[in-house]
């Protein structure tokens, strides 16, 4: 699992940009969100990432919080909506507005979005209710949570294992600072068999 990129951003061409990180490049697609928020070219960049594994490629997507990335693993578990479906609908609003179009149940804000239909985003609110993180709610989390960048690694950990989002980060809130990341992993499942 990739779970975050930093290095120099070499190349910007929406919605892919490419980062040279230690002399690879790796392409990332990124929503206009977080496209906007970049650097200028061979500027330090860091981005968030998920990486989707396909019978015919390896797609790395890119975002600039982990909100959003957070927002992007909810919107592929929704049936009917594939990574660049959910990056489509991430460049369109941003994950404050569509947690906000879901709790509200808005269908007209959601299937204003290209490629989402009225079933889909009726489908979107029943699915997503309750389960997308605000960026109110995961800045709070994340104040509990280990305060350095293996945080996001075994959060990843244990999302690819099956937890949700929620018990994943319950699992890190009192986890040391400047724990390991296999270690780290080791507490978080040993606070899950609690």
């Amino acid at each position: 699992m990739i779970s975050r990129l930093s290095g120099k951003l070499i190349e910007k061409i929406p919605p892919q940009i490419v980062i040279d990180v230690n002399g690879v490049g790796y392409e990332v697609d990124v929503s206009m969100q977080t496209f906007y928020t970049l650097p200028a070219l061979n500027e330090s960049v860091q981005v968030y990432t998920q990486l989707i594994v396909r019978e015919d490629a390896h797609l790395l997507f890119g975002f600039a919080t982990s909100t959003e990335r957070a927002t992007f693993r909810q919107l592929i578990k929704v049936s009917g909506i594939g990574a660049k479906t959910a990056l489509g609908i991430l460049s369109a609003m941003n994950s404050e507005e569509l947690a906000q179009a879901v709790a509200q149940e808005d269908l007209k804000r959601l299937s204003a979005v290209p490629g989402i239909g009225k079933k889909t985003a009726e489908r979107m609110v029943l699915e997503l209710r309750g389960k997308l993180i605000t960026a109110n709610l995961d800045a709070g989390l994340f104040a509990q949570a280990v305060p350095n960048d293996e945080t996001d690694d075994i959060i990843s950990t244990l999302l690819a294992l099956g937890y949700s989002e929620r018990e994943a980060k319950g699992a890190v809130k009192d986890i040391p600072a400047g724990t390991e990341v296999g270690e780290g992993v080791r507490l978080a499942l040993k606070n899950l068999m609690k």
